[in-house]
């Protein structure tokens, strides 16, 4: 079935409601076009604040907004929640399961996934940090671990339990880290009776020889040192090499060592979404190494003018020598700038190549601390944190997520508190080691198991 569209507009077709996709429509509201957007989700995620819903900070729906609600005034856009599974470059039509929908313009911005580096069958032990799915299972996983060292009478295993080990010391790990360090010394130090929740241990592995390679390397530094003072164990230069039976194995240098962890949370590398082999397939545009669609200039892809890719999944390689940061702001921009180099080509003109505005790099570490590269300066501490709670306030797509989140932030930081500490999903209380009183049962008043 193929949608019938009005053969008077320009039809514009977007795959993927993140920050690129969402701006474009709603920058193309006022177009005389007619915008389809197409999503998996019916909702908009703000990724960056997913590792609070992931720590017990923020609950799913303080980082989400339903894309039908944000484009509900952008009356020439329709959304359909579906999945893209082939595009038709030649008859200009993009396939979902059992429909088809013609574009004259394409705006691919699908994002990209996890990364394991050839080794997928982690993903169960080890979860990486992309979707809201992924953050409640991160949030099960974390909260358990304190729960399961309550009751375990063995020290040893009662310290695997208390174990973190976060991969990847990008903004994401250092993030993570951050916020678990703040939950075990401070926000649950009072809340158990048997365990000293400041006894965990939290290492923070990245392979390269410090900490946010992007970043200038003194804010690197300050960044490692306030995550030390934190309580996190940073270390640089390591390497995993297995992942198995709850135990990391590592390589720094020449020595090899196995870390015994219960939670072991992924936060390295990235790979494109299986839009870009789609892309390759029926276009021959040439991917990077990650799977990312190299553009033009104009975001269009190489023998498709009309063809364009933006945000995470776009290698843009035209200004300065790296390609562009998968990061909300490029996004945003590269959006905007799509919505209006269609509008302009529809009134017969032609706008320069697209240039990002440099609007810095954030990471926050803790409760008043983060680090901050805006070009012009680069800032660390209390100010640079402010500065970071500043921006994400302003990307939330909706008045009502600044609202919610400002005001938990704002409880937070004065009581210490998480509200959304709640474990849901497939309990593993069930099936955990725990200590044995000779008869196999549980030390806990030999009841059964419970499930949270």
């Amino acid at each position: 079935m193929t949608q019938v569209a009005d053969p008077s507009l320009h039809r514009v077709v977007i795959v993927g409601g993140g920050f690129g996709g969402l701006y474009a429509a709603k920058s193309l509201r006022r177009s005389p076009v007619q915008v389809t957007l197409i999503d998996r989700r019916n909702f908009h995620l703000f990724q960056p604040l997913l590792y609070q819903v992931a720590t017990g900070s923020l609950s799913p729906a303080d980082i989400s907004s339903p894309l039908r609600g944000i484009l509900s005034d952008c009356k020439n856009t329709s959304v359909l929640m579906d999945e893209v599974i082939d595009i038709d470059p030649q008859q200009q039509i993009v396939k979902m399961q059992g429909q088809n929908i013609p574009y004259d313009s394409l705006i691919v911005a699908t994002g990209v996934s996890h990364h394991y580096f050839g080794n997928d069958h982690w993903k169960t032990t080890a979860p990486g940090l992309k979707t809201i799915e992924d953050a409640l299972e991160m949030r099960r996983r974390i909260f358990i671990a304190f729960e399961s060292a309550e009751k375990e009478l063995d020290p040893v295993k009662r310290q695997a339990w208390l174990t973190f080990v976060i991969v990847g010391g990008g903004p994401t790990g250092v993030e993570l880290a951050g916020a678990i360090a703040d939950l075990a010394f401070k926000t649950l130090k009072k809340d158990f009776r048997s365990i000293n929740t400041a006894a965990a241990k939290i290492l923070l592995l990245e392979g390269m020889d410090r900490l946010l390679p992007p970043y200038p390397s003194d804010l690197s530094e300050k960044a490692a040192v306030s995550l030390t003072k934190l309580g996190v164990t940073v270390r640089t230069q390591t390497l995993v090499t297995n992942i198995e039976d709850n135990i990391a194995t590592v390589k720094q240098g020449d020595l090899i060592e196995q870390i015994p962890a219960r939670t072991i949370l992924w936060a390295a590398g990235i790979k494109a979404s299986g839009m870009g082999k789609i892309l390759a397939d029926c276009t021959g545009v040439v991917l990077d190494r990650v799977g990312r669609v190299r553009v033009e200039p104009d975001l269009s892809i190489a023998g498709h003018p009309n063809i364009f890719v933006i945000g995470d999944l776009a290698n843009f390689p035209h200004q300065g020598e790296k390609p562009l940061p998968g990061i909300a702001p490029v996004a945003v921009q590269e959006g905007k700038y799509l919505a209006k180099f269609i509008t302009e080509q529809l009134r017969g003109n032609t706008l320069p190549p697209f240039q990002y505005e440099e609007v810095g790099n954030l990471a926050v570490i803790g409760q008043n601390a983060a680090v901050a590269d805006l070009g012009f300066v680069k800032l660390s501490g209390f100010l640079a944190w402010f500065v970071w709670s500043f921006a994400h306030i302003y990307y939330l797509i909706e008045f009502d997520n600044k609202l919610v989140v400002m005001v938990q932030w704002g409880w937070s930081y004065f009581t210490r508190n998480r509200g959304a500490r709640l474990i849901t999903g497939e309990s593993t209380l069930g099936r955990i080691e725990t200590a044995s009183n000779g008869d196999g049962r549980s030390p806990l008043e030999r009841k059964s198991p419970v499930e949270v």
